[in-house]
């Protein structure tokens, strides 16, 4: 066990954890207008203004995973850990300069995935399904990972067992069947809050016990610091760090999660809004990230309870027993909070954008096309309440490294609909079948590198002309998908034309 039962943070977490409950539960009769069916239940109606799309891409995106996981490997590798803040710097020009467009084509066409707008442009159902397999398969160890971080803040508080994931997930259920999008996006305005509160309380509170922050860099080894330079064969870890933040900013918004936030904003503006207002969310991830260095300056290591902490949650316990030894037991209830509500809305979300890649693109095209709006909508409820059960199914049944080595597989594998997804938005020159062999090509290039390291990192190294390029999986097999999709729409829109007609038109994306 990772130590005692901390019954002030309990009662504090149980509180808060509770009011949010309420606050998902509500959700149901908030905002409502529309007729019933699946964009109502899963988009909100598209009705959400600036503030709530921003609250609930920031909450959908900055997941619970992510304040004990980025942490975690600064701890753990160092310099390494903060390639996550470039790359939410880099997204959010992408965001503005793409995604408006595809927020206005799925307006006007009632698409409520990104499967849906691949079907539409391109005309090929099986290029939907593989969008559509690649979003799901993507998705389920992330919602996974989801619930390891309201476990790792459970099992810190004192509370063991698999009964407090049981119900977490009853809760999860229940208000995402009844109130669908709103849930999560009213549940982020208080998750963002308490951590909002949480960090500035933490780069405050936690270097002045520790003396500032001189000393705690100082008590930092030198080579978690600093990544190691390049020399004359070898491009060194810069290039690794570099393609990680690249590759990752690419993948980002690739999610379905991602578009689903996206798709239930009531404007293009709306969108155009969050990319120029949601890189204070990656001013915060910068602080979160320091947490990693903290954690080795207090010496969380040396901390009788870490070894048995260490020894259950891996490094993900180290933000927990710094926040255990540096804030009082109120307040620590209070932060584990917040991460467990940060788990709560992405978690949420996620199940909602699975659901609707299988009711739209995979139940409604193969199994039943005639389908009623209420049927579909009840299909997608059934689909969000089996998508969480499987999450739930990985972290009862499987070690968790499996669950995290999916994850790591999944920016691998999502980024591999780039071409179909970001490129199909400005040309449709690249035949269909093309884009599924260079698909095919590059999850199974990425996928065989991750496997080569045993699951253990995403960056490979590249052996080219004698020079070592350490580069991120992702990147390469993009590289290798792009390659084969372009040579062989190249030759194929000479000998074998895409037949199926483009459901789009110009005036759709503007």
């Amino acid at each position: 066990m990772a130590g005692p039962m901390n019954v002030t943070a309990l009662v504090v977490f149980v509180v808060l954890f509770g009011f949010v409950t309420l606050l998902g539960f509500m959700a149901a009769r908030w905002r409502q207008g529309g007729a019933p069916g699946l964009a109502e239940w899963s988009l909100g109606g598209r009705r959400f203004g600036t503030l709530i799309t921003w609250f609930l891409l920031g909450g959908d995106l900055y997941t619970a995973y992510t304040f004990i996981a980025v942490p975690a490997l600064v701890f753990g590798q160092g310099a390494i850990g903060f390639y996550a803040v470039p790359y939410t710097i880099f997204v959010y020009p992408l965001l503005l300069a793409v995604f408006p467009k595809l927020w206005s084509v799925a307006h006007a066409k009632g698409y409520v995935t990104a499967a849906d707008f691949v079907r539409g442009r391109f005309g090929s159902p099986a290029l939907a399904l593989a969008v559509a397999v690649t979003g799901i398969a993507a998705t389920m160890p992330y919602i996974a990972l989801q619930l390891v971080g309201i476990e790792v803040v459970l099992g810190s508080l004192g509370v063991h067992g698999h009964w407090p994931l049981l119900v977490a997930f009853v809760i999860l259920a229940g208000f995402t069947y009844m109130s669908g999008l709103r849930a999560p996006a009213i549940i982020a305005l208080v998750k963002d809050v308490l951590i909002y509160i949480t960090v500035i309380a933490a780069i405050i509170v936690i270097p002045r016990e520790l003396g500032g922050y001189a000393k705690i860099f100082a008590h930092v080894p030198a080579q978690n610091l600093l990544l190691a330079p390049p020399s004359a064969h070898n491009l060194g870890a810069g290039a690794g760090y570099a393609t990680l933040a690249i590759g990752s900013a690419l993948a980002l918004f690739l999610y379905p999660h991602a578009i689903t936030g996206l798709l239930s904003s009531s404007s293009r503006h709306v969108v155009r809004r969050n990319a120029v207002i949601l890189p204070a969310y990656s001013l915060a991830l910068g602080f979160i990230g320091l947490l990693g260095y903290m954690a080795l300056a207090a010496g969380v290591k040396a901390m009788p309870a870490y070894a048995s902490g260490f020894a259950r949650f891996g490094p993900n316990y180290a933000v927990p027993a710094l926040f255990l030894q540096s804030f009082p037991s109120w307040f620590v209830g209070v932060a584990f909070a917040a991460i467990a509500i940060g788990a709560l809305v992405p978690a949420a979300v996620m199940s909602i954008a699975s659901a609707n890649l299988f009711t739209r693109n995979i139940y409604r095209e193969y199994f039943d096309r005639d389908c009623s709006p209420a049927r579909e909508l009840q299909v997608a409820k059934f689909a969000s309440l089996a998508v969480k059960l499987g999450a739930l199914l990985f972290v009862l049944y499987l070690p968790q490294t499996y669950a995290i080595q999916l994850q790591l597989l999944g920016g691998i594998w999502i980024i591999q609909t780039l071409p179909a997804v970001l490129l199909g938005l400005y040309t449709r020159w690249l035949h269909p079948l093309a884009l599924l062999c260079g698909w095919t090509a590059g999850l199974a290039a990425g996928t065989a590198m991750v496997a080569a390291k045993g699951f253990a990192s995403s960056i490979f190294a590249l052996k080219i002309a004698g020079l070592t390029i350490p580069c991120y999986d992702a990147v390469s097999a993009l590289v290798l998908n792009l390659a084969i999709a372009v040579a062989l729409s190249a030759l194929l829109n000479i000998v074998a034309r895409n037949p199926h007609a483009d459901a789009t038109a110009a005036s759709d994306y503007a």
